[in-house]
């Protein structure tokens, strides 16, 4: 399975062992367009079955479904892709393990590090941390005026990542990006899919802009 660029404009990621397949499933009513698993704390057995169950629910609304970091894991559920990091799995063997067919995303921080993973196979592109986090302590922000020359240095999506929110996400207009990579804003709110249809909105008319 390939996506167009359309297909990242919310890419809904989970907040851990906090999000259950019911407010997986209110995302999807509020509007996620692509959802990736992350799980940094189950062991594989539950992981396994964690990504079974939402890649169920994904299938069944026709949302693609990606596995964060672990390749065996999304080979093993029939995932739509997997989201490596720079210190992951090599974008290589993860293609070789998974297909031509399946979805690789790469997290870069550069304009290098984007058109070595291009130039490698990856699917899409994630930048960030775009604004202050707390799904990643460790993360340092990016900074939005580096955002353009990525977009402009590569055919592939760019999707934004880290922080984004109702609040700060039309910062992003105008930077070239085909979506954002949002968590906390989705699924650490109150009202997960009241909270989505905001970010659908507004997600529409900045992806429309870029």
């Amino acid at each position: 399975m390939k996506c167009d660029k359309s297909l990242f404009r919310l890419y809904g990621v989970s907040a851990g062992d906090r999000t259950s397949s019911e407010d997986l499933l209110q995302a999807i009513q509020g509007g996620i367009t692509l959802f990736q698993l992350r799980e940094k704390d189950l062991d594989f057995d539950s992981f396994l079955r964690k990504a079974r169950e939402f890649r169920k629910i994904c299938s069944d609304h026709g949302i693609p479904f990606i596995v964060n970091d672990a390749v065996e894991i999304a080979r093993e559920c029939d995932a739509d892709g997997v989201h490596i990091g720079q210190e992951d799995e090599s974008l290589s063997n993860a293609r070789k393990i998974l297909g031509p067919e399946k979805i690789i995303g790469v997290s870069v921080h550069t304009l290098e590090e984007a058109c070595r993973a291009e130039r490698g196979g990856a699917d899409y592109l994630g930048v960030g941390a775009l604004f202050s986090t707390s799904t990643k302590l460790d993360a340092v922000s990016f900074p939005l005026s580096d955002l353009g020359a990525i977009c402009a240095g590569v055919k592939i999506p760019v999707v934004g990542i880290g922080g984004i929110n109702q609040k700060n996400i039309m910062q992003l207009a105008h930077a070239g990006l085909s979506g954002a990579a949002i968590v906390s804003a989705i699924f650490c709110a109150s009202d997960i899919a009241e909270s989505a249809r905001e970010l659908d909105s507004l997600s529409r008319q900045i992806f429309r802009m870029s």
